[in-house]
């Protein structure tokens, strides 16, 4: 079976702080990590290839640091990395991302299938897994939770709903979104990791002519939708001390929380 695995590097969001003055978020002196989503992705294809066989592709598009987190993946077990990286391809919305992650599919070929997280934690939108799979005409699953069975021409999982879950069988090649119920993704070994460090790691870089398309169709250029201004919401927050004595404290408490409905 040979499967991609659409991986994202994105900052530890604990950390990330807004500029007040531009109100862009301060990447500078963050931690990168992989998109916590797409480690159950990686996790889930690794445990395919030891059952099945096969062939891993870590595909990301970033900068050349997201070089880190395909260098993570390969030490986690994948076989290839392919980094998309190109200054044409900054800016992209999820529109002009899906688009240049599809052409690299078309151009990687021969695949059974796509795994990838639900979403980024920098973005929430959850729109690239099905917008390449639109892109690529295949079927799509969201929200899998479990794969179920791995046939020669489809696969069984299982998709998380509000009340319940659905039983899917899907046609191969497929695209799967994985939500973190599916597995626990092991930690990259460090022989991996050590290759990793000394450029052993098998990564590709790919720029927009690599993968045959035009700058005026990627990155900010070949996005349709535009952020005009990133804020972060004010917060005020007020508060009252109660003096007096314990009774008349509880009394008058409950009497200012029964004016506001709070009670």
């Amino acid at each position: 079976m040979r499967i991609i695995v659409l991986v994202k590097q994105v900052p530890d969001t604990t950390e990330v702080k807004l500029d007040p003055k531009t109100g862009n978020l301060i990447r500078e002196g963050i931690e990168s990590i992989i998109n916590p989503d797409d480690r159950h992705a990686l996790e889930a294809a690794i445990s395919l290839k030891e059952k099945t066989g096969g062939k891993i592709i870590a595909l990301s598009m970033g900068p050349p640091q997201a070089v880190d987190a395909l260098s993570e993946a390969i030490g986690m077990g994948v076989d290839e990395g392919i980094l998309l990286t190109d200054r044409a391809f900054a800016g992209a919305d999820t529109w002009a991302t899906s688009f240049t992650l599809g052409k690299a599919v078309e151009k990687i070929g021969g695949f059974d299938l796509i795994l990838c997280g639900r979403q980024a934690i920098d973005g929430d939108t959850a729109q690239i897994g099905p917008q390449v799979a639109d892109y690529l005409k295949i079927p799509q699953v969201t929200y899998v939770f479990e794969i179920e069975a791995v046939r020669k021409k489809s696969i069984l999982v299982k998709r998380r709903m509000e009340d319940g879950y659905e039983r899917i069988q899907c046609e191969l090649p497929a695209l799967l979104t994985v939500i973190g119920e599916l597995n626990t993704p092991r930690y990259a070994m460090v022989g991996g990791l050590i290759d990793a460090c000394r450029e052993k790691a098998p990564i590709k870089l790919w720029n927009a002519a690599d993968i045959g398309v035009q700058t005026c169709d990627v990155g900010l250029e070949g996005s349709l939708t535009h952020v005009i201004r990133t804020f972060a919401p004010k917060s005020q927050r007020q508060g009252e001390m109660i003096e007096g004595d314990a009774e008349a404290a509880a009394k008058s408490l409950i009497g200012k929380l029964k004016e506001n409905s709070l009670i």
